[in-house]
């Protein structure tokens, strides 16, 4: 059942000590885990939000910082982007990264709670979330706060893991994340780590229901999909305008 309460979340410290941990190898598992369609669930993500030179972005949960940097290149030497994570580990690899892509525009990384977001009302043009959500401790409030920094008529996109419809695909998938993925990390010394995504899958509301939640944190016009191979969903909000 989606969204039970079948095994107890973390507490958010133990969380973040996991992505410490995990931060070298994260990208790699990424890749592994979702044969390397992970970068175009990334692309678009990113095209889904819209973005044009000189706006405003925000990445939450940005890890490794790859969605951050990606808006970075489609919002120019004009535009600024920042990427928040609570995970140092991760991101002093998204600022190693950014050194080295150098990119155009303004490009900061920002250590913070995604459930109280640094940042005044109405900061950003566009804020993104990819594969966090789920990690969140309150769904409801990271997405209000996800809403509140969002400017009026702006868009906030999350991107995350989701268990398939198809029975086949679901077998499939259950296979793979459930038992293939934590044996893989077991590999590389980080089994509990990697055994903890089928559990944060099983605690994360079925599409229909995050796309309810986003529209009672006060986005309009919410629409989701599925992106290709069916492991990943795309849901997009639009912040209502005041008044």
């Amino acid at each position: 059942m989606k969204g039970s309460d079948r095994s107890p979340a973390p507490a958010p410290a133990e969380v973040v000590r996991m992505f410490d941990r995990i931060a070298p190898a994260y990208d790699a598992m990424n890749s592994v885990m979702t044969a390397g369609i992970d970068a175009r669930w990334r692309r678009e993500t990113i095209a889904a939000l819209r973005l044009r030179p000189g706006m405003h972005v925000l990445d939450v949960a940005t890890g490794t910082g790859k969605l951050a940097l990606a808006a970075a290149r489609r919002v120019g030497r004009d535009g600024a982007v920042v990427g928040l994570d609570p995970s140092r580990a991760m991101l002093e690899r998204a600022r190693r990264a950014g050194a080295r892509q150098v990119p155009a525009a303004r490009l900061s990384w920002v250590r913070g709670d995604a459930l109280a977001l640094p940042f005044p009302d109405a900061s950003f043009d566009a804020v993104s979330i990819g594969f966090g959500l789920r990690n969140l401790a309150d769904l409801e409030l990271g997405l209000r706060e996800m809403a509140r920094v969002c400017r009026p008529g702006g868009r906030v996109a999350v991107l995350e893991i989701a268990e398939p419809r198809n029975p086949v695909a679901r077998l499939l998938f259950g296979t793979w994340f459930r038992r293939v993925v934590p044996r893989l990390g077991s590999l590389i010394g980080l089994g509990s780590a990697y055994a903890y995504l089928p559990a944060s899958l099983d605690r994360y509301p079925g599409p229909e229901e995050v796309a309810r939640r986003m529209a009672d944190a006060g986005l309009a016009h919410v629409g989701w999909r599925w992106l290709a191979t069916d492991l990943a969903t795309l849901h997009v909000g639009t912040r209502m305008l005041d008044g």
